[in-house]
């Protein structure tokens, strides 16, 4: 079994990544960990990380928050999935950054499985 490997993140959907950012920024100062211009920036608030992601960035069936999981192998996951009664929502080849499943649990909850590249 491939049991994830810790959270990673969890991110909100935002729709003006300056505006978000502005707010975050101001608000908690986290510790700015990675940006992908207008896309995705990751933060770190003491032994947390959060992100925000662009409407590109994140499903479009997402509504407020999704928790990314790092796993160790997406293939046994990709099975496990379904017979648990989740589905697969799409896929993402982030290049040197890896891999990331979008899947929706039982009850239409979106959430990541992300395997570093």
């Amino acid at each position: 079994m491939s049991e994830a490997a810790r959270l990673q993140n969890v991110f909100y959907r935002v729709e003006n990544m300056e505006r978000a950012r502005a707010f975050y920024e101001r608000v908690l100062e986290p510790e700015l960990r990675f940006a992908d211009g207008d896309r995705w920036v990751q933060y770190r608030s003491g032994t947390c990380g959060f992100a925000l992601a662009a409407p590109s960035e994140a499903h479009h069936s997402m509504a407020g928050a999704a928790i990314v999981f790092e796993v160790h192998d997406l293939e046994v996951l990709r099975e496990a999935i379904a017979a648990a009664g989740g589905a697969v929502l799409g896929e993402r080849d982030m290049g040197n950054h890896g891999v990331t499943l979008i899947v929706a649990d039982p009850d239409g909850n979106v959430l990541h499985l992300w395997k570093r590249a």
